[in-house]
């Protein structure tokens, strides 16, 4: 199979002005891409592996939308088979298994969650739990993912449960069930990574540029940075802009969700580097998340309520969201979270496809492909992060038929990304563990540049373990074309806000000055 050529994989601002102007003035490529999440890049991906010409255009930056406000986790379709949905619950463990052991070993992790049982929880929601781990860990042996990776669910009594969290309360604990799912270490570089992967097998993929009209076989853009029109001209459009696809091809209707989460201070919460479930009150098989996170910060998440009014670029987490959120949080830990605890806050908009009444949480997570009878555009909806490479082979073979274009087979699931290589490999790379969960075998690159360049091996601010050298490979090689795609994207700086700040005139000056080197 065709790897990505790594110096191709390299984005960056020279490179999206030369594709640009070739692209505004010259032959279709076979398919165009409109959207620059987790879904579009994978689309781009797919249909590049399997040696179709693409093109991805993206309005504002790489995981600008929902694709970074994910709760970073890989998971195995529990919640799924709560509702019944077992395909899915399955097709979720085998891509939670793809992704752990073959296309990013190096931007995932397992997770050890504990579900805490007290004196006070019903008996029948206790028993639901673990039927329903219990069936998850059989679809994680169908998938094929060993026990040394993600271990059976098992029963710890009170004792193990405190150790495992000791900020969970005592009082009343009667221990729990421990299971395990997969994590991501950051969803935006994930989106990142599967665009320079694309990008190495020849896709073209273009930030700035805002599809303002789609067909079939074209988009009319506008080139954000210049203000520029431009039409390009492919044998199939696709669109895969999420909850924004409505406004892009009327016939498709969403319902979008919000999903809120807070981010607090890992020592306030008492937690270590296992994650709690806790059940929320007076629901059946829904539960609030303390997600841990690398450098101490723990997600508090999340909500799923339905979006009151239009999408906007960014959505802010309502004050009703942070005292729900809290309220859970606060009947299982010792010291219950309040606001001064919160150091940030984020919300995503899951792209729900209006097909059903109720409640948005109701609807299905499964994944639409469609095709307008008036456009030709083939759009994407719905689905999770986790099953985001099915979403994406779905969607090429969609393409391919309706252009009817010559192409193989989907080639992803064997395909890694940027920086891939299996646990045992990644253990052994030279370079500080914070730049290889970020950057894998690309990571000893990264810390060169601080060795060619002392100042660039020192933090963009006290405290930071984000480096200069981080700034300029962000730049130089992932297409960051501004400090806030730094501070945002290719590192999540931005969601504690005084960190962001705190780092920003180093950023805009590293950037500025890297962006004069390309030019």
């Amino acid at each position: 199979m065709t790897r990505p050529n790594e110096v191709r994989a390299s984005l960056s601002a020279r490179r999206r002005a030369a594709e640009l102007d070739a692209l505004a003035g010259g032959a279709p490529v076979d398919v165009l891409v409109v959207g620059g999440g987790v879904t579009g890049t994978g689309v781009a991906l797919d249909a590049a592996s399997r040696g179709l010409s693409v093109a991805l255009v993206e309005a504002h930056d790489l995981a600008f939308g929902t694709s970074r406000w994910s709760s970073k986790l890989v998971h195995g379709g529990l919640r799924y088979l709560a509702h019944g949905h077992v395909r899915l619950a399955r097709q979720s463990a085998v891509e939670r298994d793809i992704l752990l052991r073959r296309t990013a070993p190096h931007l995932t992790r397992p997770m050890a969650q504990l579900f805490p049982r007290y004196a006070d929880a019903s008996a029948a929601a206790e028993a639901l739990t673990a039927a329903g781990l219990t069936a998850g860990d059989a679809l994680r042996r169908l998938a094929g993912t060993p026990s040394a990776l993600l271990p059976r669910p098992r029963s710890v009594p009170a004792a193990q449960a405190l150790t495992l969290a000791p900020g969970l309360r005592e009082a009343g604990l009667h221990g729990g069930m421990l299971a395990f799912d997969g994590a991501l270490t950051d969803d935006a570089r994930l989106v990142v990574a599967l665009a320079r992967t694309a990008a190495g097998l020849g896709a073209r993929v273009l930030t700035r540029v805002r599809a303002l009209e789609l067909a079939a076989d074209r988009v009319r853009a506008r080139d954000e940075l210049t203000g520029e029109h431009v039409e390009l001209r492919a044998r199939q459009v696709v669109n895969a802009a999420g909850v924004w696809a409505g406004g892009l091809v009327p016939s498709v209707r969403l319902r979008p969700s919000r999903g809120s989460h807070l981010v607090l201070d890992g020592r306030a919460t008492g937690l270590g580097e296992t994650a709690l479930m806790v059940g929320v009150p007076g629901e059946t098989n829904r539960f609030v998340f303390l997600l841990p996170q690398p450098g101490g910060r723990v997600y508090l998440g999340l909500t799923d309520e339905p979006l009151d009014g239009e999408a906007t670029d960014i959505t802010e987490v309502p004050e009703s969201d942070v005292d729900f959120l809290l309220d859970v949080a606060s009947r299982v830990l010792a010291r219950p979270p309040t606001r001064a605890d919160v150091l940030g806050s984020f919300a995503g908009l899951r792209p729900l496809l209006d097909s059903a009444d109720g409640r948005t949480s109701d609807l299905s997570r499964e994944h639409a492909v469609l095709t307008d009878a008036a456009t030709g555009v083939v759009t994407v909806v719905g689905g999770k992060l986790t099953t985001y490479r099915v979403m994406a082979r779905d969607t090429v073979d969609a393409a391919v038929r309706a252009a009817r274009l010559r192409a193989p087979a989907s080639r992803t699931a064997r395909l890694p990304l940027i920086g891939a290589a299996d646990r045992a490999a990644l253990a052994t790379v030279e370079a500080p563990r914070a730049l290889v969960r970020r950057y894998g075998t690309e990571a000893p690159r990264v810390a060169a540049l601080g060795d060619v360049d002392p100042a660039l091996a020192r933090p963009v601010a006290d405290g930071s373990d984000v480096t200069a050298g981080e700034v300029v490979w962000a730049v130089r090689h992932e297409g960051a074309l501004s400090a806030d795609d730094v501070l945002h994207r290719r590192t999540r700086l931005g969601l504690v806000a005084p960190e962001a700040e705190a780092a920003r005139p180093e950023v805009t000056d590293l950037v500025e000055r890297s962006l004069r080197g390309l030019r």
